[in-house]
């Protein structure tokens, strides 16, 4: 039986759903700041019902869960907590940098990626990607968050042509330029739930599924502070 995953994401300016059923997906997304809460529930609603499924028949629910903007992230966690409470679904949490990752393969064909979202506050949202031959995607080091300079300083240099994907390649030009890398620039900004649901078969598959009440949020902000649901620790 093919797995059915339903992907939505509002963690950044874009707003999107996406149905993975088997080799097939559907998927709805829109350019639209300060709307994610009146449109991402009729998406979820134009999907499934393009499907032909309802909700508890899905396997899984999965989610954008950061990094992005804090009320971008919040509202989508909490948006598919909903969801996959009231269909009794799983829940599997899916990076927004390497969705982009997954993006720029989509639309490029690119095996190496930067993933760079500005981050506000002079700091960016930074994630290095290289694809594995089963599709799936290998962080090179760790996500954070960090001050341009700072990473144009730290950073190791990796061979190959490395595409660029997210909005701080532009915010902050003339530093990342400064990169120790040879780049390409990619078209993809944002995060698109049609990656998603990719990247969460993968994860689904090795059992990282989680329960709706202990889904949580990625910010890497180590400031930032989740408001947990009754009952979580």
């Amino acid at each position: 039986m093919s797995t059915k995953i339903l992907a939505v994401d509002t963690a950044t300016e874009n707003c999107s759903v996406a149905l993975l059923m088997g080799d097939e997906v559907i998927s709805r997304c829109e350019y639209a700041p300060r709307e994610h809460t009146t449109k991402i529930l009729p998406m979820v609603d134009t999907v499934l019902a393009e499907a032909g499924i309802k909700l508890n028949q899905l396997d899984a629910l999965a989610y954008g869960q950061g990094p992005g903007s804090f009320t971008g992230v919040r509202i989508g966690i909490g948006i598919a907590q909903g969801l996959a409470f009231g269909a009794d679904l799983p829940m599997v949490g899916v990076s927004t940098l390497a969705a982009m990752a997954q993006g720029t393969y989509r639309v490029h064909q690119a095996d190496n990626v930067l993933s760079a979202i500005d981050a506000r506050m002079g700091e960016i949202y930074w994630g290095q990607y290289k694809r594995k031959t089963d599709g799936d995607w290998q962080i090179i080091g760790v996500e954070q968050v960090i001050v341009p300079d700072v990473l144009v300083e730290s950073v190791q240099t990796e061979s190959g042509i490395w595409l660029t994907a997210g909005t701080a390649w532009e915010v902050y030009a003339d530093t990342l330029a400064k990169l120790p890398f040879e780049m390409q620039q990619g078209s993809v900004l944002y995060p698109d739930s049609q990656d998603m649901v990719h990247l969460a078969k993968f994860a689904f598959a090795r059992g990282e599924s989680v329960s709706a009440e202990v889904a949580s949020p990625v910010y890497l902000r180590d400031t930032v502070t989740w408001k947990k649901l009754p009952g979580r620790e």
